[in-house]
């Protein structure tokens, strides 16, 4: 099974005994292998045949082929354990490494851990080129774990592996999907623990697994101590850190890896270049990508087509237009031919450069005939507003056969986003007598055509159309087609279209989905407008609050406290984060229930959340509150609205008055100083209960609470000056 990974050293003489076995006549082998353990597998013929076969040819080349040859992994390890006891039969490096091996690539990582400590134990000649060898055979079939524990055995062996088998895991490593830092990290304290110095590759392997895993300062650290530890930086080092840095967001250290590395005139290969050019491009770094090429083409190295695409690319996206131009041209003169999406960009700078005409000329000088380039030149035209020159372009592309469905879309979309459905139509009718099919952007354009003009029937035609040939509605024409049929009051025909679109995951503007829960709601279809909202959280699609404060608003007239905190519920369930309005409308409507607790609860975490409503709607839930004797537990968000300027006079009396009432006369006074400094003075409710009215108490309240004789401060003598007079 495994003979093709089986690995062959060098005869040599025999090793010491696997075990130290009593030497055992031939009638006693039977009853001393059941004893360790070795029981014959009931009816194993193979295991029986193997067996005979070797009694009278035991040798380690026969042992071996053997346990090729034998399917059964327990049977193997028997037939391997008995060989052990055999007379005059010693285990070699080679019958050692062909059942480590078997039981390895089984992945049986233990029992495999004892072959290989009793293989380094029995001292066998060629042991630690074996043990190499198996490392060897394991990384290349992807078998980290393995490899890792013959390595460690070697160890503890006492063997010295070289560097090459650290470096060879280290490698498997990072080649790996999970890019395993600990184990990368524990090879690397196997290494350090056997004495032996890293190179540079081991360095560059450690380097890219501590990026790969987002360690980004720990990789700089090991960076920086390169030096510290015999190795100088090469040119997969630098690539390697820039490329990791990038990767991670930190594009500008990225840029001072290119300095640390002209500093120390590091000199980058090809495949420096060929990494870290696009990705420079990438990040829309167009004057490092142009340095790097110009440092690739000095180092003569010659640039690969995909280079030269991603640096015209970047020029053209910094509109770079006479470099691209030049770039393009030393491209051609290569014998490189560029790729479509390369003109595709050079055309698009072109048109945002508002060049049209010199778009034109490029593509004719340039003998290009693929249709992209064109489509991107005709987006341009019509981008441009030059419809007319879209329309020759069209012409000019159908009679080369170079214009697609696409080509004859662009036109027809943009007739139908200007209200020019009839001659979008006309234009339609051409391209299916040039025997191009319609598709469905064609569909998704003319709903929007007919939308724009408030044609929501014919819209509505089309989108039944789409739905018998099992298309899609494009994101824009779906969210219009929506909108519009809510304006007009259609819900069931929004409802229709939001129900096909949903059922296949496609997404709908936030704005239109709150138009169809508002229109539902008007409709008095309140449940209905709560199935939709289920749907389309159900579908990912985007949803507004304004779309769930409608909802609750429509319980909340219609005195469904229940359903509303129910929904309320689903909301939270969801993650949905609540606005002021929802807040408001919470709170009105418990009120309405005399829900006191409820109102508390829902006033207080509003306030907490920032969100203070204007001053009519602020008086309204506290005078609710008030009137059911609870300000007093909502006094911590009083304290943080007394502080927003919001208060108006009549909001500070019914909280003074309030306060006052329930005993907290602290808080009162705290508010009647605050109000005071702004000028106002307490309305005639207040000022009755602060005084008092009944003269035989014989001290008010309010010189209880304004005690002129032990000190004077400036709120009393507001006080005594308001209320001089009295």
């Amino acid at each position: 099974m495994f003979g093709s990974m089986a690995i062959k050293l060098p005869s040599s003489a025999y090793s010491s005994r696997f075990l130290k076995w009593v030497y055992l006549s031939s009638s006693s082998i039977e009853e001393i292998s059941e004893t360790i353990g070795i029981v014959k597998p009931k009816g194993s013929s193979e295991f029986d045949q193997n067996i005979n076969f070797l009694r009278n040819k035991l040798a380690p080349d026969n042992l071996i082929r053997v346990l090729d040859r034998t399917s059964d992994l327990n049977s193997a390890v028997k037939i391997f354990k008995w060989a052990s006891i055999q007379k005059s039969f010693h285990h070699t490096s080679n019958t050692y490494s062909e059942i480590i091996l078997k039981l390895g690539m089984a992945g049986n990582v233990l029992e495999m851990g004892d072959f290989c400590q009793n293989m380094v134990k029995d001292r066998c000649p060629g042991a630690e080129e074996a043990l190499v060898a198996l490392v060897h055979t394991f990384v290349r079939h992807c078998r980290i774990k393995e490899a890792i524990a013959v390595l460690v055995n070697m160890n503890l062996g006492g063997f010295k592996p070289p560097i090459e088998v650290f470096d060879v895991l280290l490698s498997s490593i990072v080649e790996e999907e999970s890019k395993d830092f600990q184990s990368a990290l524990f090879v690397y304290k196997e290494m350090v623990k056997a004495g032996i110095p890293p190179t540079v590759h081991t360095l560059n392997y450690l380097l890219e697994v501590l990026f790969s895993t987002n360690r980004v300062d720990l990789a700089l650290d090991q960076f920086r101590r390169m030096n510290n530890k015999g190795c100088s930086p090469n040119s997969k080092t630098f690539e390697i850190l820039v490329k990791g840095l990038i990767e991670n967001g930190r594009v500008d250290e990225a840029v001072s890896v290119l300095e640390q590395m002209h500093k120390l005139k590091c000199q980058p290969d090809l495949s420096f270049y060929t990494c870290t050019i696009p990705l420079f491009c990438r990040e829309n770094k167009v004057e490092e990508g142009v340095r790097l090429f110009k440092m690739m083409k000095d180092s003569d190295f010659v640039p690969d087509s995909f280079i030269y695409g991603v640096l015209v690319q970047c020029l053209c996206k910094n509109l770079q237009l006479d470099s691209a131009v030049c770039l393009m041209n030393e491209m051609i003169e290569s014998g490189i031919p560029p790729k479509h999406n390369v003109f595709v960009d050079m055309i698009n700078c072109f048109c945002a450069l508002g060049k049209i005409d010199e778009a034109i000329i490029y593509l004719e000088d340039k003998k290009v005939h693929e249709t992209a380039p064109f489509n991107a030149l005709l987006e341009g035209c019509c981008n441009a507003g030059k419809i007319l020159v879209a329309n020759v372009l069209l012409e000019t592309m159908s009679e080369r056969n170079i214009a697609n469905c696409q080509s004859w879309n662009i036109l027809i979309r943009w007739l139908c986003e200007n209200k020019e459905t009839k001659k979008a139509y006309i234009l339609l009718g051409r391209m299916i007598k040039s025997s191009v099919i319609p598709d469905d952007a064609t569909y998704s354009a003319l709903v929007i055509g007919n939308c724009r003009l408030s044609k929501y029937e014919e819209a509505t035609e089309l989108f039944h159309q789409i739905c018998l040939r099992g298309w899609l509605l494009d994101f824009v024409s779906y969210s219009e087609l929506v909108g519009g049929l809510c304006d007009i009051q259609h819900s069931q025909y929004a409802i229709e279209v939001f129900y096909y679109m949903s059922m296949e995951r496609c997404s709908l503007h936030s704005f239109s989905f709150f138009k169809l829960i508002k229109c539902v709601c008007d409709s008095g279809q309140v449940n209905k407008a709560i199935r939709l909202w289920q749907l389309a959280y159900y579908c990912g699609i985007s949803c507004c609050i304004a779309s769930q404060t409608t909802i609750m608003r429509e319980l909340s007239k219609s005195r469904k406290t229940k359903d509303l905190l129910v929904f309320l519920s689903q909301m939270l369930v969801v993650g949905s984060n609540l606005d002021m309005e929802a807040y408001c409308i919470l709170i009105h409507s418990m009120s309405k229930e005399n829900q006191v607790k409820e109102c508390v609860l829902f006033f207080t975490k509003m306030v907490n959340e920032g969100l203070i409503p204007d001053p009519d709607r602020l008086f309204d839930q506290l005078s609710f509150i008030a009137n059911n004797s609870q300000l007093s537990m909502i006094s911590s968000a009083i304290n943080k609205i007394s502080d927003t300027g919001i208060l108006n006079s009549a909001i500070y009396g019914l909280l003074i008055t309030g306060l006052w009432k329930e005993g907290k006369e602290h808080e009162a006074r705290r508010l009647l100083d605050l109000m005071l400094e702004k000028g106002w003075l307490p309305d005639a409710t207040t000022h009755k209960l602060l005084i008092g009215s009944d003269v035989r108490e014989g001290r008010s309240q309010a010189t209880f609470l304004f005690d002129n004789s032990t000190s004077q401060d400036s709120v009393s003598n507001i006080l005594a000056e308001g209320l001089g007079d009295t």
